[in-house]
């Protein structure tokens, strides 16, 4: 029991601040929509193809001390790409998240 306490004691802040957070969020999707979008406490995030909504709100809620009233998934499929006239491939499909926070609270997405 004395070893399983001490274990629980050496637990950073860090680690308790982003918990699952990892597992669940990709990166902030910056471009000029997700900016405009953030003027309306909406903020847009790349997250794990296996992630759900409540995932999501769990882990904007804890690793950015927010409160998140909404939140809306969308599946962005893979394209075709072509490169010169014998070259083909795919871009990347992913699943972004449109969080939407309380108003009157904000998220740093770009650290001044």
């Amino acid at each position: 029991m004395a070893i399983l306490k001490r274990k629980k004691n050496t637990e950073t802040a860090v680690s308790k601040k982003t918990g699952f957070a990892w597992k669940v969020l990709s990166e902030p999707h910056v471009t000029e929509k997700a900016t405009l979008l953030s003027a309306a406490n909406s903020y847009v995030f790349k997250v794990f193809p296996e992630a759900n909504k409540t995932e999501i709100k769990k882990a904007v809620e804890s690793f950015y001390s927010v409160n998140v009233e909404k939140v809306g998934i969308v599946n962005i499929p893979r394209k075709r790409r072509r490169s010169g006239s014998r070259r083909e491939g795919w871009r990347k499909g992913y699943k972004k998240a449109i969080v939407k926070i309380k108003e009157g609270q904000k998220i740093e997405v770009l650290p001044r």
